[in-house]
């Protein structure tokens, strides 16, 4: 999936920006913990995603009935 699917006209988003951020000043420490922090965050999202599948399951579940 492109970025630009996702964020068709939000140049200004985080996301966008983090993307085009230019990865050779920084040091080897400095990459790793961006790896980090992006893992951690990858991690929120899933989670916050499989929220969102139970709650709609859960939902359609009872209208169902």
């Amino acid at each position: 999936m492109d970025l630009d699917e996702l964020f068709p006209n939000k140049p200004d988003d985080p996301l966008t920006q983090l993307t085009k951020q230019d990865l050779d000043p920084l040091s080897v420490e400095e990459l790793e913990g961006r790896i980090t922090v992006l893992q951690a965050e990858i991690e929120r999202v899933k989670a916050k995603l499989q929220n969102a599948v139970n709650f709609r399951a859960t939902a359609e579940s009872l209208f169902k009935k």
